[in-house]
């Protein structure tokens, strides 16, 4: 079994109430990457519904998780002829710390309808991107492979883009496991946050709220991936992304909302 679906992997207690472990082999400086959680928390609630198509999951980042025993229970909001949603809430220690929303397609894609008033980005070869390599504090980049295009890697040398806050490049598992609905959710988080592509390195940058809305399956074995802040205003910052497979086809686009601490402000 994949690392990924080990790490994910829930015990049923109820018909709505699952129990899981938290791995520390998808941290972001000690503290659970939001993409992986989210994964977690939409695995849930498709073992609860049973649904598992076109996903819209949003989930909000009440407290840090650590890694640990932690519960989860489910409920169903809303059922329609196409969706069903539900919220799930995760606990640890008997103390909330994440709320989420799912909405499932109970039935195909029946619209053909396709419209694209933008292609997937331009990106360097795969041979002349910049690899993050693993590190022990960054966990996920011992699990996850990301290649950066050189022309937003100034930062790693002190040389900033002061005109656009943008991170580009491919994205894989380091161990080959083919794309799902609930990797694209941990995919679409493990990039560094493109603010600091202009900025440089901050000192914090915590997601408030993460939603992830999956269009396609990729085909190919890499994600062409771009993230994009273009506000920074009252301690908060946007970040916007998309997800494209090899073949040019949209696979996600995805939104966070995160709180902002340049170096110098850090008390």
């Amino acid at each position: 079994m994949h690392q990924f679906d080990k790490d994910i992997s829930l015990v049923q207690q109820a018909p709505s109430c699952f129990s899981t472990t938290i791995a520390s082999n998808w941290g972001v400086n000690g503290i659970a990457n939001g993409g992986y959680l989210t994964a977690i928390m939409a695995n849930a609630m498709i073992k609860a519904g049973g649904h598992h198509l076109a996903p819209i999951v949003t989930v909000n980042f009440i407290s840090r998780c650590i890694p640990g025993k932690a519960d989860i229970s489910v409920e169903k909001i809303a059922s329609s002829k196409q969706f069903d949603r539900f919220q799930a809430s995760l606990t640890q220690d008997g103390i909330e710390r994440l709320r989420a929303f799912g909405t499932f397609s109970r039935t195909g894609q029946t619209n053909s309808a396709r419209r694209y008033e933008t292609g997937p980005p331009e990106l360097a070869d795969l041979a002349d991107c910049v690899p993050i390599p693993p590190m022990p504090e960054y966990t996920v980049y011992n699990q996850v492979d990301i290649r950066l295009d050189p022309g937003c890697t100034g930062w790693m040398t002190g040389n900033t883009n002061n005109s656009k806050s943008e991170h580009k490049g491919w994205a894989r598992f380091r161990e080959e496991r083919p794309f799902d609905f609930l990797s694209i959710l941990l995919i679409a988080d493990t990039f560094p946050p493109p603010v600091i592509s202009s900025q440089g390195l901050v000192a914090w940058v915590p997601t408030l709220e993460y939603s992830v809305n999956t269009r396609n399956l990729p085909k190919g074995d890499w994600l062409k991936c771009i993230f994009r802040t273009r506000f920074i205003n009252n301690g908060l910052l946007e970040e916007d992304g998309e997800l494209w497979d090899e073949s040019g086809e949209l696979v996600a686009i995805s939104r966070q909302i995160a709180q902002y601490k340049p170096m110098d402000n850090q008390n």
